[in-house]
């Protein structure tokens, strides 16, 4: 699933609506920790929500409406990952009413953590699973070999 130019506008002009309702907010709300992200994989639509389920943002994405079900919020997460980072290298998420550590998450039709697509915690952040792939199995090596010793 292959998102064209003008759906790739649609979802960044839709996350910095959302950032710029949150800059808005910023002295009549408490912080928030987390920005939800729900791709509808029917409806083609994404949602956007604060972490007190706020709506920030809802846009439709052609793309989505469909695709296959079984590699849907992949996917989506490898889409909006460098979307989201580039919002935060362009410094647009600096002056929101944002408390450390806080984070992109995408969500699921019952709003259910998928995956975290961006994690920022004071001089920590980061961009993708990259570093943790293999993690599980390295600790379950390590501990192997130090009981076997």
């Amino acid at each position: 699933m292959e998102l064209g130019k003008q759906s790739q506008k649609v979802i960044q002009d839709a996350l910095k609506t959302a950032l710029g309702k949150l800059a808005e907010l910023s002295g009549q709300m408490t912080m928030i920790t987390d920005i939800h992200l729900q791709p509808c994989m029917g409806t083609g639509e994404l949602l956007v929500f604060d972490d007190e389920d706020n709506e920030l943002a809802c846009v439709g994405v052609a793309e989505w409406s469909d695709c296959v079900p079984e590699s849907f919020y992949t996917e989506v997460a490898q889409q909006l990952r460098p979307m989201i980072e580039r919002l935060e290298r362009d410094g647009l998420v600096e002056n929101l009413p944002l408390a450390k550590p806080y984070s992109f998450v995408l969500v699921d039709d019952e709003r259910e953590t998928v995956t975290e697509l961006l994690l920022v915690d004071d001089d920590t952040m980061m961009l993708s699973d990259g570093l943790l792939k293999g993690l599980d199995e390295e600790l379950d090596a390590f501990l192997k070999e130090l009981l076997e010793s």
